[in-house]
């Protein structure tokens, strides 16, 4: 009676959703739950809605608090004292019995929002009573007054709740493994289901527009989002206003779906135009200024570009005139500073009515937009050939931020340096869409090269997360104060291999590690990275979730092979110079959806991810 009550008015309450149910029946006697610790409602929502009387395993400490005592009626309690060797033995023997036992493996509620250490003890219960292990994932619990997450996120009083139930598994370790390694590999493999949980739950089959509307519904209409060099900050109501009334002008002209240039350094107005273009349906193309005017006129041609959104003083201050003027052979050119002089009352009063109801005019503006349509056009560097248009769709740009979320602890306190231009895929990604949607405030600064200048900036926005390459962190920590990157959380790299100079440097001198990562721009772009709780110097980490890979044999290479990659996070496909504006979808040997990605690479038993070369350099050596 009492769990009925609890129910109806938990389901008034949090609107609470179960899914997946079935999974649960279907798991038998002998089950291990192992959940996300989410919030103080946790316990309350699985003993409640789940059918049967659950048993939870829970420490000593615990144990003896108020709230542990008045759940005993409804739930069997089995204490671990974690000081005790033999308590794991006692629970294994326990589920042997063809019991069900949940346990949180992190030991505690999360305090980011994100999964946080998993506990290698769990793990090993699972593989040695042989249990089947039923993933449930928590969602909505962490925006409740009873999450720990207050001065972090915006919490609200009647968030919606889905209990998220997975299919059933085992963690069967191998028979060679024993003692101290053998509760490590079954850690190691409950982590990894976890991971794949968080990713596996997550909303990212939608629209990029319509993940920041979602961002903006979270943290606040006038929470702060971005802001550039010219110190002022935007909101995302007032982001938004912006974005729909350039949006007003991109609809004037131009068809759903068509491709549209954007020419322009890391600024607030790079992001105001590329989610004005969204906005309307129509898909921005990045163009890389730095390619000369040759890489320019090639990327126009690729995309069929007609439109190109760019500013003058940036024009001006970077002598790319030589550059527009070939430019406006193929396409036409259109200045922001223009456009804003042609700005009316009408327009305005336009985006202001828009940013109030931005559901409905997004869906009014942009139409039908499902998740595989193409969203962003960005260009590859051009080192092996002339430089491709690689098409990337909604879902696997969000795709890509989802599996970043899984495994990194981003959070709304967190402020990102974005300097990686947004031309470059892991700029865009990253330092972009990604605190767009997961609303992170970023400060953009248009160029990277700035050694002198970045640390600085860092020092005075009190960013605690920015992204590089061996070049630019090297130039950094040249020129940088000790004390510029005290608020530093995390330093993330790619497009080329630290080396450990540059590592130790990071760490001697500001008591920080480089986490270095790998991708493609044809893979949204991250495959693999280091993570604070999965880290190993001189590898590129372990792969994202939901990443299928497959090692192919290389002539000469006897520890590891070619790798290809299929995932929710692998493009649509190419834009040709020799067929203009139509999508090519490349061919490997492993079929449809598999992407060669034209490395060599070998894999450790941990599943770190070693990068020995390209195929050619390693074939001719």
């Amino acid at each position: 009676m009492l769990k009925l009550l609890l129910r109806t008015i938990l389901k008034l309450v949090y609107h609470v959703e179960v899914k997946g149910l079935e999974h649960y029946r279907a798991a038998g006697k002998r089950v291990l739950i192992i959940a996300n610790h989410s919030s103080f409602l946790d316990a309350v929502l699985l003993t409640v809605f789940f059918p049967g009387r659950m048993s939870f395993a829970i420490n000593t400490q615990i144990a003896r608090r108020r709230y542990a005592r008045l759940v005993r009626p409804l739930v069997d309690l089995f204490v671990l004292d974690p000081l005790k060797p033999f308590s794991l033995r006692a629970m294994i023997r326990y589920i042997q019995q063809e019991r069900t036992v949940t346990i949180f493996p992190e030991g505690r509620i999360t305090m980011t929002g994100s999964l946080m250490k998993i506990y290698h003890g769990p793990g090993l219960v699972a593989d040695r009573s042989g249990a089947q292990v039923l993933p449930v994932r928590i969602e909505g619990a962490q925006y409740s007054m009873f999450s720990r997450l207050r001065g972090r996120i915006k919490l609200r009083w009647f968030p919606k709740i889905t209990l998220t139930v997975l299919a059933p598994r085992q963690i069967l370790a191998p028979t060679h493994i024993h003692g101290r390694q053998r509760r490590i590999y079954a850690g190691q493999v409950l982590s990894d289901v976890m991971t794949e949980m968080m990713f596996t739950t997550s909303n990212y089959r939608r629209s990029i527009f319509t993940a920041v509307l979602d961002g903006m519904r979270l943290h606040g209409h006038k929470y702060p989002i971005i802001e550039d060099i010219q110190r002022l900050p935007l909101s995302y109501v007032q982001l938004l206003r912006q974005c729909f009334t350039l949006g007003r002008f991109i609809r004037r002209g131009t068809a759903h779906r068509d491709y549209i240039g954007i020419l322009l350094p890391n600024t607030n107005a790079a992001v105001i135009s590329l989610l004005a273009i969204l906005s309307q349906g129509r898909i921005p193309v990045m163009l890389n200024f730095s390619s000369g005017k040759n890489g320019l006129v090639d990327a126009c041609k690729a995309a069929a570009l007609e439109r190109i959104y760019t500013s003058r003083q940036f024009v001006q201050t970077t002598r790319l005139e030589e550059s527009i003027a070939q430019l406006q052979g193929h396409a036409e050119i259109i200045y922001l500073e223009d456009v804003v002089k042609r700005v009316r009352w009408k327009d305005s009063l336009f985006a202001l009515l828009a940013a109030a109801f931005p559901s409905v005019s997004y869906k009014h503006m942009a139409g039908t937009v499902q998740p595989d349509d193409a969203a962003v056009v960005l260009f590859t560097s051009g080192t092996e050939g002339p430089a491709k248009g690689v098409v990337l769709s909604h879902s696997n740009i969000m795709a890509n931020t989802a599996q970043l979320a899984a495994k990194i602890d981003f959070n709304s306190q967190d402020i990102i340096f974005s300097a990686l231009p947004m031309y470059h895929s892991f700029g865009l990604m990253a330092g972009c869409l990604l605190p767009l949607t997961a609303g992170i405030r970023t400060f953009y600064y248009p160029s990277p090269m700035h050694y002198r200048i970045i640390p600085e900036l860092v020092y005075s926005t009190n960013a605690t997360i920015m992204f590089g390459t061996n070049t630019f962190l090297k130039g950094y920590a040249q020129f940088a104060h000790p004390y510029d990157f005290y608020s530093m959380r995390y330093v993330f790299a790619g497009g080329e291999k630290i080396t450990d100079a540059t590592r130790h440097e990071w760490s001697d001198k500001f008591g920080l590690r480089v986490l270095e990562g790998y991708g493609t721009t044809e893979t949204s772009p991250v495959l693999c990275a280091n993570t604070p709780l999965d880290l190993k110097p001189g590898t590129v980490g372990k792969f994202l979730p939901g990443i299928r890979h497959k090692l192919e044999a290389v002539a000469g290479v006897a520890d590891g092979g070619q790798l290809f990659v299929k995932g929710p996070n692998i493009m649509l496909g190419y834009l040709m110079r020799d067929r203009p504006g139509q999508l090519q979808r490349p061919q490997t040997p492993l079929g449809d959806g598999w992407y060669d990605t034209g490395d060599v690479v070998s894999i450790d038993r941990e599943g770190f991810v070693t990068i020995l070369g390209r195929v050619k350099q390693v074939l001719k050596e």
